[in-house]
């Protein structure tokens, strides 16, 4: 699930760089992977600055996501009992949504088997302060987050210890994992930590080989 940036790079034809860089390190691992357009499909560009989305992670979403789930079982080569979801901020809030028991719809096919989520929102969850998730859940995030804070996430984590692994990585901003820009300041976004629209993204090289392990190392409970 992509961020409010949506999947395709503004400056060359095809994926971003980050989710083409982890797809095909997935791919590698074995995995059959899947990158639901949220917007594009709808005919919207990048969302990051409009504070009134016709796409909403809790909304259409969840029913992406949902979507896709059924779609892959049909697939041969992919085990039903064993799809994951991950997504990146806005991609990442969206998965929180999904994984919420109240949002599995009644197919009676196999659950989601685990879920990742890199620095997602949390601050509307934690505030309601009725989440939980059905499924094993990983979160990955900069402690420097100013865009996403990780005090939020972290509050979601402790109310679901037993379901909820969460690692922050010190010095590390939003944007940790994408090596494709540099470390920048960015304005007038929709949805910042202080409300002012400011926030900074950029690549931290030891919190993203750190992911790149964890994540795949997370999502081998797929496997067994």
């Amino acid at each position: 699930m992509h961020g409010c940036s949506g999947l395709w790079s503004s400056k060359i034809i095809g994926l971003s760089p980050r989710h083409a860089d982890l797809g095909r390190r997935l791919a590698a691992l074995g995995y059959v992977v899947l990158f639901p357009d949220s917007y594009g499909s709808r005919d919207l560009g990048p969302q990051r600055r409009n504070d009134d989305r016709r796409v909403e992670p809790f909304r259409e979403r969840v029913e992406d996501a949902n979507a896709a789930r059924p779609y892959l079982e049909t697939r041969p080569y992919v085990k039903p009992d064993s799809i994951g979801l991950l997504g990146w901020s806005n991609g990442g809030s969206s998965v929180l949504y999904t994984v919420r028991p109240k949002d599995r719809p009644n197919t009676g096919s196999p659950d989601f088997r685990a879920a990742v989520a890199f620095y997602p929102g949390c601050t509307a969850m934690a505030d309601k302060g009725d989440w939980t998730t059905r499924v094993p859940l990983l979160i990955v995030m900069g402690e420097a987050d100013d865009w996403t804070p990780a005090r939020p996430c972290k509050t979601l984590a402790d109310a679901n210890r037993n379901k909820v692994k969460l690692i922050l990585y010190p010095n590390a901003y939003h944007d940790f994992d994408n090596e494709a820009q540099k470390l920048h300041e960015l304005h007038g976004l929709a949805y910042t930590a202080n409300g002012d629209g400011t926030a900074h993204a950029g690549p931290n090289p030891a919190a993203r080989a750190a992911a790149l392990k964890e994540v795949p190392d997370f999502l081998a409970l797929l496997k067994q």
